[in-house]
């Protein structure tokens, strides 16, 4: 049965998402609405368009519900969630990921012999390869030859194993940002969660010790208790400077 749920524009989406940390439990849920909005996310920008990130989608009738919220230190914002989506960053599909760049650009630019066909074939057979490539002294190795690049010429300096990291996390954030405003627009709520046992999450759902969680994202229809206080930010006039 689809459920009828009231659509809200970007800014108003923007305006009304709040962390809810306590959902409804009675109200029907419509899961499909989750599948739309992740279908949106892996639309977001990311770098180098590896897309390096896997989303998890553990709805309330799974038997693995109740285990990850008691592994999300029991909040109430994963106990009353009709829906987890485990967001955990793969560095490790790199290879795979650059591979499937490298082939759809061959397949789609068959026959060309240009200067920019090259260069993105470069990118991703030679390019990505050394960034990503794991080797002992590699990352320090790869700082030191952008610094002394970086004397010459203007030179990207976040080149080691930590700025990689960064790299794909930032990836993972932006695609999980365009779900949690996609669900608020379809009329449901989220709440982004860091609290939670990491090593035991990665045992329950099974995933690779390369891998990384980014954030646990709860999702329902949130009720008023839900939302703790009127928000709070910083105004405009001390983050946001032009020069």
């Amino acid at each position: 049965m689809k459920i009828m749920v009231q659509e809200l524009g970007f800014f108003e989406a923007v305006r009304e998402r709040r962390s809810v940390r306590i959902f409804d439990s009675i109200e029907l849920f419509d899961h499909e609405v989750v599948k739309k909005c992740l279908e949106a996310a892996i639309l977001s920008p990311n770098s180098s368009n590896l897309q390096l990130y896997n989303f998890i989608r553990i709805p309330e009738t799974s038997l693995l519900k109740d285990s990850l919220s008691k592994l999300c230190m029991g909040q109430k914002a994963a106990t009353t969630a009709r829906e987890l989506v485990v967001v955990v960053t793969r560095r490790d599909l790199w290879k795979s990921r650059a591979e499937a760049n490298y082939g759809y650009i061959k397949r789609t630019y068959e026959g060309k012999n240009d200067k920019k066909l090259r260069q993105a074939l470069s990118y991703y057979g030679n390019l990505i390869p050394k960034l990503f490539s794991r080797y002992p002294g590699w990352s320090l190795l790869k700082k030191i030859i952008a610094w002394w690049v970086g004397i010459y010429r203007p030179m990207v300096r976040e080149v080691g194993e930590t700025e990689v990291r960064i790299s794909v996390h930032k990836s993972a954030a932006l695609a999980s940002m365009t779900f949690m405003l996609g669900m608020k627009a379809a009329g449901y709520d989220t709440c982004p969660m860091e609290g939670f046992d990491s090593n035991r999450v990665k045992k329950l759902l099974d995933l690779p010790q390369s891998s990384e969680i980014a954030m646990i994202i709860g999702c329902g229809k949130g009720i008023p208790e839900g939302i703790y206080g009127e928000r709070f930010r910083l105004p405009y006039q001390e983050l946001v400077f032009t020069k």
